[in-house]
């Protein structure tokens, strides 16, 4: 009986050492570089986030709620669904597809803005800091071995008045303060995937 039951305890055991060995080998080892990338998107997004509320200084947001024309904003997928099916590789090439594509607004932005005579320093600050994001994630995808996409090429829209350029400015903040929340979360994922040390 008692040889039973340590023949027993030792499958069971070995049963369990071989999952937990399984386990290990399945999760993607910690990467210190990765982790330093991580860390350093975070301020950035921060940034970003507090950028996106002072890019226009008048309460427009219903006029830009029922008057959206920038089409080639990303459509920022917000489900749980989305979360749960992220993949690492495909989550940074996307996070890198849409700063670029930000980036592109935010420039075309601030040449509007100038050409009405509008204050730009917010729309400069969140071009500087989405230009420093998008650094971080090319250097992301080159040390996860993946391929840097190219964006495609935007048509935008001609602002004719200061009334224009300022119902831009609120459509953009409001896409910005979106795609920084979903970057935070996105950012908080890898780090989990990556097994980064929690600060």
């Amino acid at each position: 009986m008692k040889a039973f039951l340590s023949d027993s305890i030792s499958c069971l055991v070995l049963l369990f050492l071989a999952e937990f060995i399984a386990l290990s080998l399945s999760r993607p080892a910690h990467s210190p570089a990765l982790c330093a990338l991580f860390g350093s998107m975070a301020p950035q997004v921060e940034r970003l986030l507090h950028l996106s509320k002072k890019l226009h200084d008048l309460e427009l947001n219903l006029i830009a709620a029922a008057d959206h024309r920038l089409d080639g904003l990303p459509r920022i997928p917000h489900t749980a669904a989305a979360f749960n099916t992220m993949k690492m590789n495909e989550s940074i090439s996307q996070l890198y597809n849409f700063t670029e594509v930000f980036r592109s607004h935010m420039d075309w932005l601030k040449t509007a803005r100038e050409n009405v005579s509008l204050p730009n320093q917010a729309a400069e600050g969140a071009s500087r800091h989405l230009l420093q994001l998008a650094h971080l994630l090319n250097s992301t995808l080159h040390q996860v071995g993946a391929e840097v996409p190219q964006p495609s090429p935007l048509s935008l829209p001609v602002a004719s008045s200061a009334f224009d350029a300022l119902k831009f400015s609120v459509e953009i903040s409001e896409n910005l303060k979106a795609f920084s929340l979903w970057t935070k979360r996105s950012i908080r994922f890898l780090q989990r995937q990556s097994r980064c040390p929690r600060r």
